[in-house]
């Protein structure tokens, strides 16, 4: 990197760290009265002070089915009882969730690599957001009594509460610009890094205050935080997790399929490396922010019913309070992670990895001609579509030959050269597309090649088609 380059992304690292070692009075005058002072005005704090377990009667859920020792924290609830709609053969299908069935989608998919603004304006948002946090906590440690100290703690979450909400605002408001047409693919996902980033920024704040109050005899956080954070955990996807690593130029890029419909969006890539597929969507009209409280025993049959195959795999555990609660299934071919929703009783985030080795869902289509053996397994709509490449006469693979990849008729773009083993991936589009394979002077081509249907959740399938009267 140029020293120019190098001097500009490591300056304001120097700067927040000169101005914290300048001491509390001076972060404080720094950063602009991001500590607001008197929090004792507040009624939802004043209300609480003195209690020592403020919040709900319902502790955290944190159950685990899958271990021998099921600790039961669902609110008088039975322990979990998995609850199976019929057998279902384990992996047969991974399902995902998707934008609405029916619903009008905007979407394509933009190349993500290394960016040296977007690296920058992260950087110095990181450290904006250290500095934050340390001033919250010097305010939190300065109270003069346990009381004053609960109140400080309290008033800064409810603020986090309150900026969670902002939050999901902006990020509602990015996705329907981008199904209206009105920002790109690129600058959708540039944006979602940004709130990702805003979002992990808070969850540390959540931490320490959670600290400050295990350091004081007598004050607890409520069970409101633990709820705050899993609904933080909704915007620091793995695919923004992927993305944020190659802007920051510590991976190389990656295509990512990037699918909007209003409330609902759909980020998708295969992550090289770790030769997986990688998933991550929103669904907002699955989501009752207003809802009532759901208990893990219910999350978790609600995403056994939804994803029946693959929790047939593994038992999921829990973890949530209030009316969000996360599910995970960390099975042998990957993980899925769920977010359900009280009130609508559903599925409204998805996060998921699959290996592509054991993906289930291909449908391969098949040409020989000018001595290849070429094979697409294809799939859904962002799905994983691999390539495969072999001599048409002693079927070894072959290796080092260009595949390109026209969509709709465009014109073809280069998706990479086949590996030893005679394979490339993409990512599908959402319509008919072609596959070239040309190793000059042999060409081998597969027209027409349709994406497959999705696997919906059982929830969540297209409503089935009707015929017309006196047909």
């Amino acid at each position: 990197m140029p020293i120019e380059g190098w001097i500009m992304r490591t300056l304001p690292v120097l700067v927040a760290l000169l101005m914290l070692i300048a001491g509390g009075v001076g972060v404080v005058a720094s950063v602009g009265g991001v500590a607001e002072s008197p929090v004792e005005d507040d009624p939802i704090v004043d209300a609480a002070v003195g209690q020592t377990n403020v919040g709900s009667e319902e502790t955290v859920d944190r159950t685990n089915v899958g271990s021998e020792e099921t600790v039961d924290r669902t609110n008088g609830s039975d322990e979990v009882t998995l609850e199976r709609l019929e057998e279902v053969e384990p992996g047969g299908t991974f399902r995902v969730l998707a934008t609405p069935p029916g619903a009008t989608v905007t979407g394509g998919s933009t190349l993500h690599d290394a960016n040296l603004g977007t690296t920058m304006e992260l950087d110095v948002n990181d450290v904006d957001a250290a500095m934050k946090t340390e001033v919250v906590r010097r305010h939190v440690e300065n109270a003069e009594t346990d009381d004053d100290r609960q109140r400080r703690i309290l008033a800064e979450m409810n603020r986090i509460e309150r900026d969670e909400e902002r939050l999901h605002e902006r990020q509602s408001d990015a996705v329907d610009a981008h199904a209206n047409g009105e920002l790109s693919d690129r600058e959708l996902l540039d944006e979602l890094i940004r709130i990702a980033a805003i979002a992990d920024e808070y969850d540390e704040r959540l931490d320490a205050l959670d600290d400050l109050a295990a350091e004081t005899e007598g004050v607890t956080t409520p069970d409101r935080l633990d709820e705050l954070q899993i609904q933080l955990e909704i915007y620091e996807g793995p695919v923004r997790e992927e993305a944020l690593d190659a802007v920051r130029g510590e991976t190389g890029g990656s295509e990512i399929h990037v699918e909007t419909s209003q409330d609902a969006v759909v980020l998708a890539m295969i992550d090289e490396g770790a030769d997986q597929y990688v998933r991550e969507v929103i669904r907002d009209d699955r989501w009752d922010r207003g809802g009532g409280e759901i208990t893990s025993d219910r999350a978790i049959n609600v995403t056994a019913e939804s994803y029946p195959e693959t929790t047939a795999l593994r038992e999921p555990d829990a973890f949530g309070a209030g009316a969000v609660h996360r599910v995970t299934v960390d099975h042998e071919f990957g993980e899925l992670r769920t977010f359900v929703s009280g009130g609508t009783d559903q599925v409204f985030v998805e996060q998921q990895r699959i290996d592509l080795a054991e993906f289930a869902d291909f449908e391969p289509v098949n040409t020989v001609g000018d001595g290849f053996n070429v094979t697409v397994d294809r799939s859904y709509a962002g799905g994983p579509v691999v390539v495969s490449v072999a001599d048409a006469g002693d079927e070894e693979p072959v290796e080092g030959v260009t595949v390109t990849k026209s969509i709709g008729g465009g014109d073809s773009e280069a998706i990479g050269t086949t590996d030893a083993d005679g394979t490339v991936r993409t990512l599908s589009p959402a319509e008919a597309y072609r596959i070239t394979v040309v190793d000059e002077p042999q060409v081998a081509v597969i027209n027409g090649i349709e994406p497959t249907e999705i696997p919906r959740l059982t929830d969540d399938q297209q409503p089935e088609e009707t015929e017309d009267e006196g047909s």
